[in-house]
């Protein structure tokens, strides 16, 4: 581990600080009040530290992917949306997500009797295991779950196997992660869905980086019946408002009946942080400048 890693800097007070790079003209900073692992795998540059405000991150190709304080309203949403949209997800495929959090949340939901995580990095699970044991939980070893280490994108063309909600729990559509915000891999992954599935993929910052959303929009249109997004706003993921796809067949899922969500958390009876009924209907409303920009 060197002095200065990769995407670190040195202040004039000699301080060590993380710079994160989100567009040509938009930066962001944090501090690295302890470096605790910072190195190039196979696939991609990870580094792990602590920062006062934020607690413990984890970032890979110089972008933030987990901090401590807030993971827990990125993941509740990937999970909890898709999984009480349906009401009925029995076999999952997360295609990322090696950090565990979203498995986490979804095995809460007793329905679920399977879910398939395909990682193209086993470093990344590995850190997650090690540097940051609270975002999974023991997810890793619950019998439900399924770990495949390969290219997501390949496997999502060679499987056989059908699920009734696939998320694509992606970094940003750079490096290996960009096939993944491809129209060919989304018409991949509609073939694989069950009748009435659910496909959710993280589809960026929709107010500094419109384009993926956009992409996904126009693919989605083609591909399924019923499509939109919904908006989530994570303060470690510097730029606004994230957009997460929601795309299925399946009318019913897709109309957000309040009263029917509420009647399917409180069946869960599981205790978030920051998912609500009043918080899932929301999220769909999208402000009307992003709105025009992805249209």
């Amino acid at each position: 581990m060197t002095d200065t890693p990769k995407h670190t800097y040195r202040d004039a007070n000699g301080d060590l600080w993380f710079r994160e790079s989100l567009s040509e003209g938009i930066g962001n900073g944090l501090r690295i009040d302890n470096l605790l692992y910072a190195e190039a795998s196979d696939v991609q540059d990870l580094i792990v530290f602590e920062n006062n405000e934020n607690g413990r991150v984890l970032a890979i190709d110089g972008l933030v992917q987990v901090s401590m304080a807030d993971e827990f309203i990125y993941h509740e949403m990937v999970s909890h949306v898709p999984l009480l949209s349906h009401g009925a997800v029995k076999r999952v495929l997360i295609v990322g997500g090696g950090d565990g959090g979203a498995m986490r949340e979804m095995l809460k939901h007793k329905g679920v009797e399977s879910i398939t995580l395909v990682e193209i990095d086993p470093d990344v699970i590995e850190f997650s295991k090690k540097w940051f044991p609270d975002v999974p939980q023991g997810s890793f070893d619950d019998p439900r779950v399924n770990v495949v280490i390969a290219d997501g994108s390949k496997y999502v063309e060679e499987t056989s196997d059908k699920f009734d909600l696939i998320l694509i729990d992606s970094s940003d559509p750079v490096g290996p992660s960009a096939v993944l915000f491809t129209r060919e891999f989304y018409t991949a992954c509609s073939k694989l869905l069950n009748e009435g599935g659910v496909i959710v993929p993280q589809s960026g910052l929709a107010a500094i980086h419109p384009e993926p959303v956009k992409s996904t929009s126009d693919s989605f249109k083609s591909l399924f019946k019923h499509s939109g997004f919904y908006l989530i706003c994570v303060p470690a993921f510097s730029g606004g408002f994230m957009a997460l796809g929601f795309a299925t067949n399946d009318g019913a899922t897709f109309d957000r009946d309040i009263e029917k969500i509420r009647e399917r958390f409180a069946a869960l009876d599981i205790k978030t942080k920051y998912y609500s009924p009043e918080i899932h209907k929301g999220s769909f409303a999208l402000p009307p400048y992003i709105a025009e920009k992805i249209a």
